[in-house]
Parts: C-alpha cells; sequence; structure tokens
C-alpha cells in the first residue's frame, strides 16, 4: 500500500480529531495504477506551525481551513504555490462563498469543503485529490522514462554511426589526397571497406524505420492467406552467396504449402533475421537447419539451429535489447544493426506469439519462433466478447 501525507490545518481541535479519525483507516483503490492508497494525518493549530511542518516535511494533501488565528489561509496556499511544493490543497472554511472559492482556485487550490462537512464529504473529496495527485505523478514519472530512453537511444544511434562514418571519411581523405599514388586498383579495397560500411548503415535506418513503424503501430499490414515458404525459400536466396562462400549447409524441413493469415512482408523479416544471423554466426563448413510445423489451431512454429558459436548465459540474458551485439575475437567482421532480434520480439506479440533462444557456446544456437494465425486471433477474440 502506498501511504500519502496529509497535513490538517484549522484552530479547532475538534475538527482536526474528525479528519485524523475519518481517514486514519480509509484507503482509495486506484485500478488504473493497480494500487492502493492509504493516509497518514498529521496536525497544525495554525498558520505558523504549519508553514514549519511544511518545511520540514513532505506531505502530499494538505487541508487548510481558510479563517486561521494568525495568517490567513489564502496566504499560506501562496506560499505553498511560492515553494512549489509538490502537493494537493484542499480549502475548508465555514464561510463558504463563491468568491472565495474563486480565490482560492486562482491561487493554486485543488478543491473547496465547505463547513461543516460530513466524514463521506470529507473521503469523497480525499479520493478525488488522492487519484489526481498520483496520476499526475504516473505521468511524470513516465514522461521523465520517456526522456531518458530517448537521450540513451539516440547516444547510442549516434555511437552506432559514427564508427562507419569516420572510416568512411578517413578512406575517402586517403583517396582523395592520392596518398597511395595514382592507380586506382590501390584503392579498390578502401572502396569496397566503404561499401561494407555504408550498407551497415542502410540496414540500421531500414531496422530502425521498421522498429518505429511497429511500436507506433503505423505499419500498414497486409494480412492475408500466404505461404510461409515463400518468406522461407526468400531468405534462403540471399544468404545463398554467403553461405556457399562459407561452406554451410542450409536445409529447410517442411510440408508444402504452410498456409498461414498473416502478413508476408512480416515474415519476410523474421526469416531474414534468424537464417542471416544462422549463417553469419556459424563456424566454416556447418550447418543450418530451418523446420516449419503448423498447429491444428493454426500456430506456426519456425525453429532455426545453426552449429555456430553460441553464446554463453549472460549473453542469452541481453539478447533482445536494442542495438546489442556481442564483439569479441569469435564475431569479429560480423556486420549488424543490433535490432534485428528486437524488431522479432515486436512481430511475434503481433501474432500473440514468441521467440525463445536456446544456446551452448561452441555448440550452436536455435530460435524458436511462434505465431497465431491472423484469423484464429479474430475468432478467439470474437469468442471472448
Amino acid at each position: 500500500m502506498t501511504t500519502l501525507k496529509v497535513l490538517a490545518i484549522d484552530d479547532e481541535p475538534g475538527m482536526r480529531r474528525g479528519v485524523v479519525k475519518t481517514l486514519k483507516r480509509f484507503s482509495v483503490e486506484l485500478r488504473e495504477l493497480d494500487i492502493t492508497v492509504g493516509f497518514e494525518v498529521a496536525e497544525a493549530e495554525n498558520g505558523s506551525e504549519a508553514l514549519e511542518a511544511l518545511e520540514a516535511n513532505a506531505f502530499d494533501i494538505v487541508l487548510l481551513d481558510y479563517k486561521l488565528p494568525d495568517i490567513n489561509g489564502l496566504e499560506i496556499l501562496n506560499k505553498i504555490k511560492e515553494k512549489k511544493y509538490d502537493l494537493l490543497t484542499i480549502m475548508m472554511t465555514a464561510y463558504a462563498s463563491l468568491e472565495v472559492a474563486v480565490s482560492a482556485t486562482k491561487n493554486g487550490a485543488f478543491d473547496f469543503l465547505a463547513k461543516p462537512f460530513s466524514p463521506d464529504e470529507l473521503r469523497a473529496v480525499t479520493r478525488k485529490a488522492a487519484s489526481a495527485l498520483m496520476l499526475l505523478r504516473h505521468a511524470r514519472k513516465l514522461d521523465e522514462e520517456k526522456k531518458q530512453i530517448r537521450f540513451q537511444f539516440l547516444s547510442v544511434l549516434a555511437h552506432e554511426l559514427k564508427a562507419p562514418l569516420n572510416a568512411i571519411q578517413g578512406y575517402l581523405d586517403i583517396m582523395d589526397d592520392r596518398i597511395a599514388g595514382d592507380d586506382i586498383e590501390k584503392y579498390d579495397k578502401m572502396i569496397k571497406r566503404s561499401l561494407i560500411r555504408i550498407n551497415g548503415m542502410r540496414k540500421l535506418i531500414f531496422d530502425l524505420l521498421d522498429l518505429t513503424r511497429i511500436e507506433s503501430g503505423k505499419k500498414k499490414r497486409d494480412i492475408r492467406e500466404i505461404d510461409i515458404l515463400d518468406a522461407a525459400h526468400s531468405a534462403i536466396e540471399s544468404v545463398a552467396p554467403l553461405a556457399k562462400e562459407r561452406n554451410i549447409t542450409v536445409n529447410l524441413n517442411a510440408e508444402p504449402p504452410v498456409q498461414f493469415q498473416g502478413d508476408i512482408g512480416e515474415f519476410e523479416i523474421v526469416f531474414n533475421n534468424l537464417v542471416s544471423n544462422a549463417v553469419k554466426y556459424n563456424k566454416e563448413g556447418g550447418k543450418v537447419d530451418i523446420d516449419i510445423t503448423k498447429t491444428d489451431d493454426d500456430t506456426v512454429e519456425i525453429k532455426v539451429a545453426d552449429t555456430g558459436i553460441g553464446m554463453n548465459e549472460e549473453q542469452l540474458s541481453k539478447l533482445f535489447r536494442e542495438f546489442v551485439r556481442f564483439k569479441n575475437e569469435k564475431t569479429r567482421g560480423v556486420e549488424g544493426s543490433g535490432l534485428g532480434l528486437s524488431i522479432l520480439q515486436r512481430i511475434a506479440k503481433l501474432y500473440n506469439g514468441d521467440v525463445k533462444v536456446e544456446s551452448e557456446e561452441d555448440a550452436g544456437t536455435t530460435f524458436t519462433f511462434t505465431a497465431k494465425s491472423a484469423e484464429t486471433q479474430a475468432d478467439n477474440k470474437e469468442q471472448s466478447t
């Protein structure tokens, strides 16, 4: 339970005791935030004592009497506003009038409670204040987290682009100054390396676009009857040159056709990531097995297993984070954006599916991607309503 601190400021002892008694065992359930809020009440019998209490302690809600023996309630309200205390104020007064209410509101009061009031009226206004305060704080927290995530994202992105840009600029400077002479063939290696770097940046940009479209919900989806094997064959063809160069065998095990209600473009992203990773992180002369099965409930399972370098427990725990790439002696020369698996996980969620991984260092890795047919998802949703 979350406890909010309340300061009851009133020169009448009976009024303060009534507030303490009413709120002592009172709690508010905030379903929007999945929390229950309780209250702890402190007392102040005049304005000076109240200001000292506010200076010394952090309160969440202030119940403030308009007419005090030493300081006017509106003056205290001004002090609260000047100090920018993170709290909400509820004015209490026996001199209820529209003029007082307007003045209190202009000076920052959250609500107004006219004396005499019942315990139910006190609980109602306190419930409203607690709800407003907690929702406001939650919104601030989300906004701050959003800023931090944006900052971290841009920092990582800048780092990821800085290295290839520096390398390309270095090669271009060498060529511009003709450091290796005038024979163009002497610059062939630099040109090829520059092109590799440019392709890496292009993939990073495309992956970023895919990620933002999926997360924002603005990606246009073309859901229709597809054969998943089409996407699998396309991915295998794209990695064929690298697989041949490294003598890696790629096997596709599936009973054609594998009909499914989905977006062919999304499954192309899935296979391109899984199959290319299985080849890139494999060993010379290794093997990649792609198994595709479909269950009776229209769930498709795509399993891609390799005989590659594998991963340890620490690497597995970080695998699906954005921009994660493991740089060591085994992965030297392997290009990637570090976003592919993060995108894969988000696509799985679009199909009420999942991505699981099993791996052992120097023995290989197996990714299992599951997805439920869009048609089945719609049927399940209709049955539940």
